[in-house]
């Protein structure tokens, strides 16, 4: 087993990306931050865009300050991003247009004509895919309808992540995890959904050959390689989607059966467990699940849930708002935020994380206020009592995605696995131990970057299973337990939470 070697993770989420270096020397894997920076979705004329171009030259300068630091102890890199959203290549590898945001307002409507021309139940045969207005294939068909000249100029498809990996080295693949969250995915064959793009007139040539996690793609361009220093690195593909990154990077020793559940927490919260086989029974269409791909071909049986993006939203309006006897604004922390929804009135109020008025309101507070008053509910005025609404109504989604998750694999989960950003909430953390009556083991925070790097270190021939890569996670990082307390008063309001939907306008 070789020491001393360095692989780089490129990780993109909504909110910001990095360049993150991994210190391998056989037995853990040591994190370093190499360049963080910005992101966020761009308002271009009338829609929502996202910047890929200074986003490549971001990541060019982390690269570059990873050769300066490392050299060549720099083994590979690979690239992770949210899913859905996609880039398109003329044939002379010409980005056609800048790519649009999953949260723009053109596929409003879509997928309720969509099912007119396929019915829902066989786009869920052959997809397997939790129904979200923003999944891939509606986007395709928002295209089709608003843009069609550049569907038929376009010859690639290419996901964020996959983008990314064809500006380093020219490959043009799609990786087996990111495509899967395209609902253009056969998640029994693990190929592309031929019948249900034709049924579509979408073109099945823009869909790239499907490749596995941990496949080599190459070496970097020369171009790039001389521009940042990092001569003789070849570009693997990690787990691309950054839950199922994540969802490798979950610290379990049971890699068996689904006894455990994971939430990837961060504006996102994937709430899922792992299995081996895509569940693609009536019940899991009529709960609105998803089967995303996962590590040596495993399935990630989830729930796609609104998650910290309430806060991050709410966070957005406080700080906006003047302070009070003053015209100043003022910045709220998240850990101040935490402090002041854990002193608010527990279990007054609460909303759906998951009602499409939260998607992308201009104001959430307003959003939130507006729910709890339609359902009859106490109003939150206050930063805290907004704050502890979201908090606890996120909890209370938890402790039903997990008896649905129960339900479709008839074993009981025994513990709750919180990885990503959101393990460091502890106050979150301990209402989704209460609100499940199970234990909640959280961190790593970095689990993400972990599953990524690890993916690399074992294309590289160091880990030979997943469950070894898992083990040097346990071995690299800490993890918290969060226990259950007495549970009547979130009992009830589990009853009143499971209300809310029947009686608030979709």
């Amino acid at each position: 087993m070789k020491t001393n070697q360095v692989y780089l993770a490129i990780d993109l989420g909504a909110e910001s990306g990095r360049v993150m270096a991994g210190r391998w020397n056989g037995k853990t894997l040591q994190l370093e931050e190499i360049h963080r920076f910005p992101n966020g979705p761009v308002m271009l004329a009338d829609s929502l865009r996202w910047d890929v171009l200074r986003l490549w030259h971001e990541i060019q300068h982390g690269l570059a300050l990873a050769a300066q630091q490392y050299g060549a102890r720099v083994v590979s890199v690979g690239a992770d991003t949210w899913g859905v959203d996609y880039v398109l290549l003329n044939k002379r590898g010409e980005l056609l247009g800048q790519p649009f945001a999953y949260r723009d307002a053109r596929t409003n409507g879509v997928m309720e004509k969509a099912f007119r021309r396929v019915p829902r139940e066989a786009i869920f045969a052959q997809t397997g895919l939790q129904f979200m207005q923003f999944n891939t294939l509606f986007q395709l068909l928002a295209h089709q309808r608003a843009h069609p000249d550049l569907l038929a100029a376009a010859d690639t498809l290419l996901f964020m992540p996959d983008f990314l990996h064809w500006a380093l080295c020219g490959a043009r693949v799609a990786e087996f995890t990111i495509a899967s969250t395209s609902q253009c995915l056969h998640p029994l064959r693990r190929q592309w959904a031929g019948g249900l793009l034709k049924q579509f007139q979408l073109p099945r040539r823009l869909f790239p050959k499907i490749v596995p996690p941990g496949t080599p793609l190459g070496a970097l361009r020369a171009t790039v390689a001389e521009r940042t220093g990092l001569a003789g690195v070849n570009v693997v593909a990690p787990p691309a989607h950054d839950t199922a990154a994540a969802v490798a990077g979950v610290p379990t020793a049971n890699t068996g059966r689904p006894n455990w559940a994971y939430i990837s927490s961060g504006t996102w919260s994937l709430m899922g467990v792992e299995v081996k086989q895509a569940v693609l029974s009536p019940r899991a269409q009529a709960l609105n699940v998803t089967n995303e791909g996962g590590v040596d071909g495993t399935y990630r049986l989830l729930k796609n849930i609104m998650g910290l993006w309430l806060v991050q939203q709410c966070k957005r309006s406080f700080d906006a708002r003047p302070a009070a006897r003053t015209s100043r604004t003022r910045s709220h922390s998240y850990a101040e935020l935490a402090r002041l929804a854990a002193r608010a009135k527990p279990l007054r109020s609460l909303v759906d994380p998951d009602d499409p008025r939260f998607l992308n309101p201009p104001d959430m507070p307003a959003a939130m206020q507006r729910f709890c008053r339609e359902t009859r509910q106490p109003v939150p005025q206050t930063v805290g009592e907004l704050v502890r609404c979201a908090y606890e109504s996120l909890a209370l989604k938890y402790r039903e995605v997990l008896g649905w998750l129960e339900e479709l694999t008839g074993e009981p989960i025994e513990v709750i696995h919180i990885v990503g950003g959101g393990s460091q909430n502890a106050v979150l953390n301990q209402f989704t131990a209460d609100a499940c009556q199970r234990p909640v083991l959280a961190g790593p925070v970095e689990a993400t970057a972990m599953g990524n790097l690890l993916t690399q270190v074992r294309a590289h021939g160091e880990l030979a299973s997943l469950a070894e890569l898992r083990a040097v996670i346990r071995q690299s990082s800490a993890v918290t337990c969060f226990e259950p307390r007495p549970a009547a008063a979130w009992q009830d309001a589990a009853e009143r939470f499971a209300k809310l939907r029947t009686r608030t306008p979709q």
